[in-house]
């Protein structure tokens, strides 16, 4: 990597970091302004970067981020958040991301010729994804019912776990030869094998926090490296067992956080209790910015060379991604839930492509799959147009959402919409 490229991905951190309140107001998000920065200094700008020279850089760094935001989202998982928000995020995971891999990967059969039936799979698997970070503004105006926030909230710190097991199964099935382990093998090691260490990993190292805590003999600094030891531990048991990193990463998130917040056994501790979303507050906080970065990188390296190469019909499915293979499932994962039609369309069009899309777009690149550079250009015009027009659309669409619900209380205090604030008024 060229010194000059790290002058200035520094300087747009610094820069970022500098205006980053008062530009979470503006159409400028933070992954739209690294993305736009590594546009500028890779082949299509100053051409300070270049895939084909720094590759274990672009990997390291994506999957690095991925690896502690899947960590970080599955310990903030509780069974009292996905009843708190109603029916919102089961419906959206149980129905919604199926039927957005399915209809993916037939709308994929049309338009991605020359591709496998196993290809195609992948690019609906790929993009069925969502990330909040994207649209963040979308799900943190206040004005926008805490409902809506708090289900695609949900919905995104989750659907990147749930959608591993199909994407592992899919690309050994794809990149099956007789050198390559099947899919029988893949499951087992891939799922079965890194589940369990994933979870056992994440258990150990909770008690091991629970237990340090209990006698008051770790520091605040130090405990913050503990669990960002954990997923790291997890991650490189499973490769050396020739599994699932990501998978093992993020079992270990979940198994870590039901652990930590068990009550206290002992008494004397009672009250203080480890909160798994103060405990792996810096985990979460350095996957923001490998995560940033990430987005800088990808815009050099991958999106840039991708526009060279862009196509009609990589276009044609990027957009249809976005909207129809999206806001399809999710009208009818919303079906009979008496939620209204800006309500179904604002849920809908809320599902940004991010950082996972891009970690396993760049894994199935990486299976020199033969189809592997219409994938990379399709996930990659994906996740750049979707970081353009969520980000973009964010403010004006959260703010005339919320005017709406606003309106619309006024006439039914009851609106569905609205069931959160009437479960958590006094009665």
């Amino acid at each position: 990597m060229s010194e000059w490229a790290v002058v200035l991905a520094g300087g747009v951190v610094v820069g970022y970091g500098a205006l980053s309140r008062r530009l979470s107001t503006t159409v400028l998000s933070g992954p739209l302004v690294f993305m736009l920065s590594g546009l500028a200094i890779g082949p299509l700008g100053l051409d300070l970067l270049d895939r084909s020279t720094d590759p274990e850089i672009t990997q390291t760094l994506l999957e690095s981020a991925l690896v502690l935001l899947l960590f970080a989202d599955a310990a903030r998982i509780r069974a009292q958040d996905l009843r708190r928000e109603e029916f919102l995020p089961l419906r959206l995971l149980t129905v919604g991301l199926p039927a957005t891999m399915a209809l993916g990967w037939l709308v994929a059969w049309p338009l991605l010729p020359g591709l496998t039936v196993w290809e195609l799979a992948l690019a609906g698997i790929i993009l069925a994804p969502t990330d909040a970070a994207l649209g963040q503004q979308a799900v943190s105006d206040k004005r926008v019912p805490a409902l809506v926030r708090g289900g695609l909230s949900v919905e995104s710190g989750v659907n990147d776990g749930l959608a591993l097991p199909f994407f592992v199964l899919a690309l050994a099935a794809a990149g099956e030869t007789a050198s390559r382990p099947g899919i029988a093998e893949t499951f087992l090691r891939a799922l079965l094998l890194s589940g369990a260490i994933g979870l056992a990993s994440g258990w150990i190292g909770a008690s091991v926090l629970r237990w340090s805590l209990a006698r008051g003999w770790t520091s605040p600094d130090w405990r913050q490296f503990l669990v960002l030891a954990v997923p790291a531990i997890a991650y490189a048991l499973c490769v050396t067992g020739e599994g699932s990193g990501f998978i093992g990463a993020w079992a270990a998130g979940l198994a870590f956080g039901i652990h930590l917040r068990r009550t206290p056994a002992d008494p004397g501790i009672r009250g203080r209790g480890p909160d798994a979303t103060q405990s792996t507050g810096f985990t979460e906080r350095l996957g923001l910015l490998l995560a940033s970065l990430s987005f800088l990188l990808f815009g050099a390296v991958i999106l840039g060379p991708a526009l060279q190469h862009l196509t009609w019909r990589m276009a044609l499915y990027a957009l249809l991604s976005l909207t129809v293979v999206r806001m399809l499932p999710v009208a009818l994962a919303l079906a009979g839930t008496g939620l209204r039609a800006p309500s179904v369309a604002y849920i809908g069009w809320f599902g940004p492509r991010g950082l996972a899309s891009l970690v396993f777009g760049l894994l199935a690149f990486e299976e020199h799959l033969p189809a592997g550079p219409v994938l990379n250009g399709v996930i990659a015009v994906t996740v750049g147009l979707s970081i353009l027009v969520h980000g973009a659309t964010a403010p004006f669409l959260g703010t005339s959402y919320g005017r709406w619900f606003t309106r619309a209380l006024r006439k039914e205090p009851n609106l569905r919409e609205n069931a959160l604030a009437q479960h958590d008024a006094p009665h």
